[in-house]
């Protein structure tokens, strides 16, 4: 797995520092040994973890090339994307939200074990993180991948998102319609549509998408609404 790793990120045009291939290699080991407890992945085997997981993680860089932390990866699970693109990129700090306990006492003995610095766990929900000032637009780059559609996850993310920063939102081929859809909350919210990144995973692992959302203006005191109202009735 190390060798691939590094050879596939080339291909994509990202080049990972050299203590990287080992990280992953112990990424997917710790993964792989906490699954068997904790619900974190039906993917396991180390070419589609690696590929599906690892790699499309990593493909803002190559989307990006004004990439930076501060990073928050919301919805983190497994730390998918964050923790890819904190072993990529060792220089940014990076904080990564989830509401399950499990997955977060997971995450910090990952962060641990990978020996990575300025990683911040949180547990907690992002409708009531997003309200607090200390994390409140103080992101230039939020991520989030798998966790709801667009109109969802844009009243979740985008009041994170600093002055002219960016929300992405990894998809699938459905990113375009799922686009379209968020018209009215990206509105409601501060944002703007900006490109959408399409690429093919290696080996016939499927088509993906990145959604790049600008923050243009300061997204309304009343969003997000409190937990549970974003995903019963999106904007």
């Amino acid at each position: 797995m190390r060798d691939k790793i590094w050879e596939l990120a080339k291909t994509r045009n990202i080049t990972l520092p050299p203590e990287a291939p080992d990280r992953f290699e112990m990424y997917y080991r710790q993964l792989v040994e906490a699954n068997r407890q904790v619900n974190l992945t039906r993917i396991t085997e180390p070419a589609e973890v690696m590929i599906k997981h690892f790699l499309d993680s990593l493909e803002v860089l190559s989307a990006c090339r004004e990439f930076k932390g501060p990073l928050l990866d919301v919805g983190t699970g497994a730390g998918l994307p964050g923790i890819p693109l904190k072993i990529a990129c060792p220089q940014i700090s990076l904080t990564l939200l989830d509401s399950s306990k499990k997955r977060v006492s997971f995450l910090k003995d990952l962060v641990s074990a990978l020996e990575l610095e300025n990683v911040t766990v949180i547990h907690g929900r992002a409708e009531d993180y997003a309200r607090q000032d200390d994390y409140r637009e103080q992101f230039p780059f939020v991520v989030s991948r798998a966790v709801a559609r667009l109109n969802v996850l844009a009243e979740l993310c985008l009041p994170f998102v600093s002055q002219n920063g960016y929300f992405v939102a990894y998809k699938g081929p459905e990113g375009a319609t799922e686009l379209q859809e968020a018209q009215n909350a990206l509105s409601q919210l501060g944002g703007a549509p900006g490109k959408e990144w399409r690429y093919q995973l290696p080996e016939n692992m499927g088509e993906r998408s990145l959604l790049f959302l600008r923050k243009l203006e300061t997204t309304p005191a009343k969003y997000p609404r409190k937990a549970g109202l974003p995903e019963k009735r999106p904007l």
